[in-house]
């Protein structure tokens, strides 16, 4: 198993370019498939959840071009079976855009219930409520969730919850539906806004993506489109927390500021200063960190995903935080491993209550999902000596070169996969 050993106690300082959205270019990726035309795709991020949906696609019969390593092109009209291998579903959750997709396409889709991280419950009744409206039968058996119709029909869609996904997959489905479709109380994330743009560059008609509140009218077919990913709000704030948690200062390149207001505001409530640019952020931490409060929320709310970098960030802060967390019931699990390392967390149902400590402590920790992953070696660059974050194949699932990206910000840190090269690496920073 390859690990991350990292020496903390030095700040990041640099410029780094962060790469494509890893959530929209998933919805991507599968809406691809919907034109028999071929699909040119870039600003791909090269992470192992892309590189399996790439995998899924090609399994089912797409012709799958990786042109270069950020860039691909698909054609879906070699497409020979519309079931998908619960070997590539089980790892990724995203796949299930597969669903949405084949049924908009094919009018017939079977795919079996989706894995991914362990964060909580995400149940899919919103995925089929959706599909029901549009005219398909939907049965989940056997570990399959399988729908069928013989013509897909406009509908008006009310999302009792917002889901991203659901509303992806029913935006997919009825892109190549029969007359209207309206979709209310839809999510609003970029990477809709993503997919919609997506879809319509191919011939779609979707209106009010970004708005809750998504209007479509179905077309007869899509055409082929060149497209290039919006950047990853997510990678970015990734990299803004690790340069507030080691009073850094890092120029990030390539980035939507308006994407990371949410992020860019509780950042500056705990003591750093952030200056935007048209197509980047820098983040300067400078000075002590303080106390502020957080509630997770659905865009352009405070992001889900952004929960543990910035709980890792006020673990060092002057005060008492706290963090609520509205969406994933599972989402505080890494807290005990950071405790490991120093920190000062209790956790009361769904809200962290976080008294602020010096520093934290180097310690051997394990990753128990992707965000949380890439927190706990937040917490190994601020750390005092040696962090070793175990079970990183969760951080490289949405993370490209994390490490390489890190050491070229002055970060002392190296992937290693035993025991030997750690005390290598021990022996050359000592």
């Amino acid at each position: 198993m390859e690990q991350f050993v990292i020496k903390g106690g030095n700040p990041i300082v640099g410029e780094v370019e962060i790469g494509g959205a890893k959530n929209a270019a998933l919805a991507i990726l599968a809406a691809s498939i919907m034109t028999d035309e071929t699909v040119t795709i870039d600003n791909l991020p090269d992470v192992r959840d892309i590189n399996i949906m790439l995998d899924a696609l090609s399994d089912i019969g797409a012709v799958v071009e990786r042109v270069d390593r950020h860039t691909a092109r698909i054609n879906g009209s070699t497409i020979g079976q519309l079931n998908v291998d619960y070997e590539y579903i089980k790892k990724i959750r995203a796949s299930y855009y597969l669903l949405g997709a084949l049924l908009g396409k094919y009018k017939r889709a079977e795919v079996a219930l989706p894995g991914g991280c362990v964060i909580g419950s995400r149940p899919i009744d919103l995925h089929v409520k959706g599909f029901k409206a549009l005219g398909a039968d939907v049965d989940i058996s056997y570990g399959l969730i399988s729908a069928k119709a013989d013509h897909l029909v406009g509908s008006h869609i009310y999302m009792d919850k917002v889901s991203v996904g659901a509303t992806i997959n029913v935006l997919m489905a009825a892109a190549l539906a029969e007359g209207k479709t309206v979709i209310e109380n839809a999510a609003k994330e970029p990477h809709v806004v993503d997919v919609a743009n997506f879809l319509n560059s191919m011939g779609a008609n979707i209106r009010g993506a970004g708005t809750d509140v998504i209007r479509i009218v179905g077309v007869e077919k899509l055409h082929k489109t060149s497209y290039s990913v919006i950047p990853d709000q997510i990678e970015a704030g990734t990299f803004m927390c690790a340069a507030a948690a080691t009073k850094g200062d890092v120029l990030i390149k390539n980035v939507i500021p308006k994407h990371l207001e949410a992020t860019s505001a509780k950042l500056i409530e705990a003591g750093c200063m952030i200056e935007e640019f048209d197509d980047a952020v820098r983040i300067v931490a400078n000075k002590g960190l303080t106390h502020t409060q957080i509630t997770t929320l659905p865009y352009p709310g405070f992001p889900t995903d952004m929960q543990p970098q910035m709980t890792v960030v006020l673990g060092m802060a002057d005060g008492t935080s706290t963090v609520t967390e509205s969406i994933f019931e599972n989402r505080f699990k890494y807290v005990d491993e950071l405790s490991r390392m120093g920190a000062d967390i209790k956790v009361e149902s769904n809200i962290a209550i976080i008294r602020g400590i010096k520093e934290y402590t180097g310690a051997r920790v394990s990753a128990p999902d992707l965000r949380a992953g890439a927190a706990l070696v937040i917490a190994g660059l601020a750390a005092d000596g040696i962090t070793i974050v175990e079970d990183i194949h969760f951080i490289q699932r949405g993370y490209e070169d994390f490490e390489i990206k890190l050491r070229s910000l002055g970060a002392q840190i190296e992937r290693t996969n035993c025991e030997k090269e750690i005390q290598k690496f021990m022996f050359r920073v000592s």
